[in-house]
């Protein structure tokens, strides 16, 4: 086995019928066919049962051979698919996210919590909700009168270094707000206690919600209480000051999944081999684990069906995100005196054959024989069966030239 050669997708073709048979029970009810759809699909994950789109040199003497393009599964299981999904969402917070200066955030839960939200991950969305608001109450400690307006990006994240049952959240924050006159006003470091305090009440707020007359949840409260007089544990290290730095940055935690291949050393069939980096020490650190332990580390962080992974409150939401980037853009032009801040740039989305030829200096559809670009001669998809094919666009030319009527069906 060669590292990075797909050996988790490789893993999952060798155990993942056997594996599901005996160990589905351990995964939440509502999740399992989702999990064991995305698995699935996965494995196809760039061979024809998914589909494909067939291209041809016509009228080429050589007689090249047919390209086959196969399409991919999207799931956020397979590295290939992830990779792409970040880099596009990477590319595309580059036109939204404001030029100023971010901080990034992680919002941690303590373990004693971490079940909750492993039996029902759409908890997690309310307490994304709850990271913003803890901005928000900050904003009116600052200046109520002035209402304070930041820029809020969330992104939940299950999994630790280590692959455990890890529920975070990601923020990028801007430093700084919009008042009530649109101005902007560097309002300063939120403060480290005011930050894990307030996440702690809006945190244990929320299980009172959930779970009004449970008294062991009640207890539970009241001993989080005690057990953290500080608060929840938050990370508020990183400062960065470039818009496009920020979005590659955030973009890594979003559709990558739980584990890079280069970490997996070695796959023998029976137990895999894999290394993380502790926290606290820096240090490396080798597990060795049955091939079954590994599936379940890997597959409990699988995501629901239309989970949403990425929040935006405050100026990044849809309703105050145009009007804020405007004044932002002028507020930068101010400050530096270049143009390009007040000018939109759009990004297209990246083609199949844009992203090959960028990263392997090489047009896959090329034809080998005469040089010239192949064309699109139809398209399968395996729900849908033949969606595009190339005689019919001829024929329909064909009446369309002619004046030819589409034959009437009988009846």
């Amino acid at each position: 086995m060669r590292k990075g050669s797909g050996v988790i997708k490789e893993i999952l073709k060798d155990h993942f019928a056997g594996f599901w048979e005996f160990h589905a029970d351990r995964f939440p009810k509502t999740y399992r066919e989702h999990i064991k759809e995305t698995v699935e699909k996965t494995i196809r994950c760039g061979t024809r049962d998914l589909g494909y789109a067939r291209y041809e040199c016509l009228g080429c003497e050589g007689d090249p051979s047919l390209k086959f393009v196969c399409f991919t599964c999207k799931s956020r299981l397979c590295h290939r698919c992830g990779k792409k999904y970040t880099d596009d969402w990477s590319d595309k917070q580059q036109e939204m996210i404001f030029n100023v200066t971010h901080r990034h955030m992680v919002f941690t839960l303590p373990r004693e919590l971490r079940n909750i939200f492993y039996n029902d991950r759409k908890k997690l969305n309310e307490l994304s909700k709850q990271v913003a608001e803890v901005f928000q109450y900050h904003n009116k400690k600052k200046g109520k009168k002035r209402g304070f307006r930041s820029g809020i990006i969330t992104v939940i994240h299950t999994f630790g270094r280590d692959l455990k049952f890890n529920p975070h959240i990601h923020a990028l924050v801007t430093e700084g707000a919009l008042d009530n006159q649109n101005e902007w006003v560097n309002n300063g470091y939120v403060p480290y206690d005011f930050l894990r305090k307030s996440w702690q009440k809006v945190v244990l707020d929320l299980l009172k919600k959930w779970f009004p007359a449970t008294p062991k949840i009640i207890e539970l409260i009241n001993e989080l209480y005690q057990r953290y007089p500080k608060g929840f544990y938050v990370n508020a290290e990183k400062k960065m000051n470039n818009a496009k730095r920020v979005a590659k940055y955030i973009g890594r935690y979003l559709a990558r999944p739980a584990i890079a291949e280069y970490r997996i050393e070695s796959y023998d069939g029976e137990t895999v081999h894999y290394w993380y980096e502790d926290h606290k020490t820096g240090k490396r650190v080798d597990k060795k684990v049955p091939v079954y332990r590994f599936l379940f580390e890997i597959l409990q962080h699988i995501p629901p069906k239309h989970f949403r992974m990425v929040g935006r409150y405050g100026l990044y939401s849809r309703r105050a995100h145009r009007k804020a980037q405007q004044i932002l853009s002028l507020y930068a032009f101010m400050r530096t005196k270049q143009i390009s801040f007040l000018l939109e740039a759009k990004r297209k989305k990246k083609t199949y054959r844009q992203r090959m030829i960028e990263s392997f200096e090489q047009d896959p559809l090329e034809c080998p024989c005469c040089r010239k670009q192949m064309e699109l001669i139809g398209i399968w998809h395996a729900d849908y069966g033949w969606i595009y094919h190339y005689m019919e666009d001829v024929e329909k030319e064909r009446r369309r030239r002619y004046g030819i009527d589409k034959p009437k069906r009988a009846g």
